[in-house]
């Protein structure tokens, strides 16, 4: 039988962009999701090079197909017409805009750990756009920029955060980001609360 990881033990990227560094977010940020009940198991600032962004987006190989479809759809959803119909010319320019936004400044690579981690930081953080994203969310509550502003202006779209979008990206991400040994494994008080079944010893 598989030895499935418990979801109390799952773990997800999240990347504090040059723009979220610069808007001093990075305790807001964090609050949110130490407040929900994740843990945080690594943390680092750095510069990136353009290699390491470029790689970062890439790590699926499927990425530049399925990110340029979606935007070619997106672009006709909306009525209008895509700036080309190949989706790997649309996505070299994705991906150019974001090499350019990702190493103008440091960012901030963190590890969360906790159940059902990158479902729980996905709702967290919001939509990709930040006009269309819930209030309540992290983008939805704090930027107000748009995928028409960022078309406009020709770059990318600044949105504060990335988060990893499954448990096999999450995987890929925090590989790319991090050596096994800056991952902390530690134990929270607080998790006896949220993971022991029967809440045994809270009493004196």
């Amino acid at each position: 039988m598989e030895n499935k990881i418990h979801p109390k033990k799952e773990r997800t990227l999240v990347i504090i962009k040059p723009d979220g560094v610069q808007r001093s977010m990075i305790g807001e940020i964090t609050k949110r999701f130490e407040r929900i009940g994740l843990k945080l198991a690594a943390v680092k600032m750095m510069v990136a090079t353009e290699e390491q962004i470029e790689k970062h987006y890439t790590l699926d190989p499927e990425w530049r197909r399925i990110t340029g479809e979606k935007t070619i759809e997106s672009y006709k959803k909306k009525g209008l017409k895509p700036p080309s119909e190949d989706p790997f010319e649309i996505t070299e320019a994705i991906l150019k805009n974001l090499k350019n936004y990702m190493v103008k400044g440091p960012l901030v690579a963190m590890v969360w750990e906790g159940a059902h981690a990158v479902k729980i930081v996905r709702k967290l953080v919001g939509g990709t756009e930040p006009l269309s994203s819930d209030v309540g969310t992290i983008r939805g509550d704090f930027v107000l920029d748009s995928y028409q502003m960022a078309d406009a202006d020709g770059r990318a779209v600044r949105n504060l955060i990335h988060a990893s979008g499954s448990t096999g990206e999450a995987e890929n991400e925090i590989n790319h980001w991090f050596k096994p040994e800056e991952i902390v494994n530690y134990k929270l008080a607080q998790e006896r609360i949220l993971y022991d079944v029967n809440l045994d010893g809270l009493l004196e």
